[in-house]
């Protein structure tokens, strides 16, 4: 074996472990993806074996999380694609405004940064408060990030930007408190968000929405499992709800795409039978 570097049939046992030990199923994630975030974690843990890391990995609930923590995908960014975000400002968001309740998914959230830029969304819609956010991640460390809502001050500017290009018309720092080199985002945009652990592998549907976004978290998945998770989108969605996916992302080829139709050029289709 290469040093500091697992062979393909050692991931594959790891993966088995993890299903078989935990019902934790990356067997259908992107091979290249998983292998290479599996490798990077066994070379900083500096473990001198593929059996000491297998043994670990079995046997120590806490490094088991460390491990979901460290292969999960964590990057994120407010208004990430302001485009986008303008497009639900001027499109989406009218539209469910006509509904007396709004119940919106955010799968795979991350550290949050996208719920809290919909919340924003929200409240200059006068929307907000008729709203409740959902939004669910397998990785608990980064849920719990999520959940305080602070963000170092150092990525504003770029958030700032964002907002702009989306369409906000506020001072952006409006919706923030700074202290030292970090900034806590206004309370009242996290009252009408439930943070909770969901894995989008093996998980079912727990609510029906007029909207879920899963943005830049199918690029990992095959395309086995992009489809069940596809299934499981179509199943939580009402009719004529939409579903929001990342700029790399597509319903195209999907089984249920004859039953999408694409809103705009963005990565945005709605459900239409």
């Amino acid at each position: 074996m290469e040093q500091g570097v697992l062979q393909d049939s050692d991931i594959e046992i790891l993966l088995n472990d993890l299903c078989e030990v935990y019902g934790y199923d990356f067997t259908d994630y992107s091979k290249a993806s998983i292998k290479r975030r599996i490798n990077r974690l066994f070379t900083i843990d500096r473990f001198l074996s593929f059996a000491e890391f297998r043994y670990r990995l079995r046997f120590d609930p806490d490094y088991l999380k460390r491990f979901v923590e460290q292969i999960t995908v964590t990057v994120t960014e407010m208004f990430r694609d302001p485009l986008f975000y303008r497009a639900l400002r001027e499109h989406i968001l009218p539209v469910l405004g006509t509904y007396p309740f709004i119940r919106i998914w955010h799968a795979g959230c991350s550290t949050g940064e996208e719920v809290y830029s919909m919340a924003i969304l929200l409240k200059e819609a006068n929307l907000l408060h008729k709203s409740l956010l959902y939004a669910t991640d397998i990785n608990a460390e980064v849920l719990e990030k999520a959940r305080k809502g602070i963000f170092p001050l150092s990525q504003m500017k770029q958030y700032s930007e964002n907002y702009i290009l989306s369409g906000g018309k506020k001072d952006f720092s409006s919706y923030y408190t700074a202290s030292y080199d970090k900034v806590k985002l206004d309370e009242s945009l996290s009252k009408k968000m439930i943070f909770s652990s969901h894995n989008l592998v093996s998980d079912h549907s727990f609510n029906e929405f007029q909207l879920i976004l899963c943005r830049n978290v199918l690029i990992y998945f095959d395309k086995d499992l992009q489809s069940r998770v596809f299934d499981l989108f179509e199943n939580s969605l009402e009719n004529l709800g939409y579903l929001a996916l990342g700029s790399k992302e597509t319903l195209r080829f999907s089984n249920i795409s004859q039953r999408f139709k694409q809103i705009d050029k963005e990565k945005i289709w709605r459900k239409i039978a």
